[in-house]
């Protein structure tokens, strides 16, 4: 008899030792999925949340704004330039004196140098716009207070 009961025992420590390797082997396999889909969830809020579109908003605008203003600028350097070709209108630069041709080489190389910025911006702007469909950007989703929608896409500065 006693050696029946012993085999017993012997089959059934194996049996519970394997249920309870399948027990955990399970934990860790649903761990792992629940993991993933916290994860998910967890990326989702920060990329989508409202805190985070309320700061893509805020960003877009401010580099919005940002262009406005170089655009503003390209056009201020551009009329001093004007009005000065225009007050020394029928001479050559070479025969204008030599502090307004150093003046209007500085206003050339500041507009270059805006432009460029410029164009970087607009870059990084149009990269970001094409990553989302942003909401912000469609006139119907505008956040509460937005007016006007933010523009799709800035075209490089280019002279005519």
């Amino acid at each position: 008899m006693r050696r029946i009961i012993g085999g017993n025992t012997g089959q059934s420590t194996v049996g519970v030792i394997a249920v309870i390797i399948l027990v955990f082997i399970g934990v860790m396999v649903l761990g792992s999925i629940l993991g993933w889909f916290g994860e998910a969830t967890e990326v989702a809020h920060d990329e989508f949340g409202p805190k985070a579109m309320l700061e893509k908003y805020e960003w877009f605008k401010d580099v919005s704004a940002q262009l406005d203003k170089k655009r503003a600028d390209i056009k201020v350097y551009e009329s001093r330039m004007t009005a000065m070709k225009e007050d020394y209108q029928g001479k050559s630069r070479g025969n204008w004196p030599r502090e307004d041709r150093e003046q209007y080489n500085i206003w050339v190389s500041e507009v270059a140098g805006v432009k460029a910025s410029y164009n970087d911006l607009a870059a990084q702007y149009n990269a970001q716009m094409m990553k989302f469909n942003w909401r912000f950007a469609n006139k119907g989703d505008l956040p509460e207070g937005a007016t006007m929608p933010l523009p799709r896409e800035y075209k490089p500065y280019t002279e005519n």
